[in-house]
């Protein structure tokens, strides 16, 4: 097969409208008095929006190949990242092979160290990445989880996140997993609410469905550790990202002093093989959380998984939808995954990333068939429909 070189490299991105990730509207449980390193400050408490999470707006990267085949990645980093792509990264791509995906991850990476390694850099270089192996799928008419050696199972069982457990457990999935609303600022009454919330949950769900907490990053050790101790009575499966994601010490300490049995998750926040080497030796956590388009994409994906594979850990990545669906197929030790209830009130299935793309599937009953997966690359297409501003064309 003669293959195609990448012809052109664009960034785009999109606001509002229901197609930016972090910018759900109002009334949306996702931005609905949840417990953030912000929330010491009266004025940011109640929605992360006052704090400015939705500033950065998503960014979707669009690769071309010489056959006119064209693959699509989809990232939050807004027009920083689109600026990063057209001025910095584009040199490394276009006249490439679109086979060259590791050649062109290292470039992008030691070529942006001296101002990138993590955060903004990392998921522009993501959404580049998931466009590159997007592209290589079409150019072969393959599904990424073919080109990714191919599935080791045929169905995949999902937990919801959101705010409302008890409707996950009707629809099918496995568990659910509820925003902490409470942390260290609100005090003995903030943790009496918490285990409150947790108690009749597990009542409303039987003693069957997982349960797990979503901490967003707002405690500290103490209050971590306090909180794992009383939810245990509840049946708490796991604590999820409890402190800040630097803080690896914290980490390691709160996963001795957690209850046995009690699972410690992270990782969302964190990126490269090297960030994650730094929770698996110093015992951070039983579960590694990564996101595709934060942690490096999927060529870093593929690493961070082996490694995590040579220290007996589970990695199930934060939902991501199709990008990373195909890869949890593939794997052992991703026997699950997440479904992000994008829902504004978390009562119902809806795909992820709509309205910004077309044809992306969603679980049934909480589970998906890698049947639905069949499409060349991650399946999916850009909707028209949705407003898309190239910010710094070349």
């Amino acid at each position: 097969m003669n293959m195609p070189v990448i012809k052109s490299v664009k960034a785009y991105v999109v606001r509002g409208g229901g197609a930016d990730y972090h910018d759900q509207g109002n009334d949306h449980w996702i931005d609905d008095h949840i417990s953030t390193p912000m929330s010491k400050y009266p004025q940011f408490k109640q929605s992360r929006k006052s704090f400015g999470i939705n500033v950065l707006g998503t960014l979707v990267v669009e690769i071309e190949a010489s056959n006119g085949d064209v693959g699509i990645g989809v990232t939050t980093a807004g027009e920083i990242g689109a600026y990063i792509v057209e001025k910095h990264l584009a040199r490394f791509l276009e006249g490439a092979r679109v086979t060259d995906i590791e050649r062109i991850w290292d470039q992008m990476y030691n070529a942006t160290l001296y101002y990138g390694r993590k955060g903004v850099v990392l998921n522009t270089i993501s959404g580049v990445d998931l466009a590159l192996w997007d592209l290589l799928g079409q150019v072969r008419k393959e599904p990424v989880h073919q080109l990714l050696g191919g599935a080791v199972r045929e169905q995949m069982p999902f937990y919801a996140t959101g705010a409302r457990p008890d409707l996950a457990r009707e629809m099918g999935f496995i568990g659910g997993k509820m925003p902490l609303q409470y942390g260290p600022s609100d005090g003995e009454e903030g943790m009496r609410k918490n285990l409150e919330k947790i108690r009749t949950m597990r009542e409303r769900v039987g003693d069957d469905f997982w349960l797990m907490l979503d901490c967003w990053m707002s405690l500290d050790v103490n209050y971590a550790t306090r909180l794992a101790q009383q939810a245990w009575q509840y049946g708490l499966k796991w604590i999820e990202e409890a402190l800040p994601p630097d803080d690896y010490w914290g980490y390691a300490e709160l996963r001795k002093q957690v209850p046995q049995g009690m699972l410690v998750t992270t990782g969302e926040h964190e990126a490269t093989r090297w960030g994650f080497r730094m929770l698996m030796e110093m015992q951070c956590c039983d579960i590694i959380q990564p996101d595709v388009g934060w942690c490096g994409g999927l060529t870093e994906l593929i690493k961070i998984s082996a490694l995590a594979d040579a220290h007996n850990k589970l990695v199930v990545p934060h939902g991501s939808s199709v990008y990373s669906y195909h890869f949890v197929f593939t794997r052992h030790n991703s026997p699950f995954a997440e479904f992000l209830m994008m829902d504004a009130a978390a009562e119902k299935v809806v795909p992820m990333f709509t309205p910004l793309l077309l044809d992306e599937p969603v679980p049934v009953n909480g589970r998906l068939s890698i049947s639905v997966l069949d499409k060349p690359g991650f399946g999916v297409r850009l909707n028209p429909e949705c407003q898309l501003h190239r910010p710094f064309e070349r």
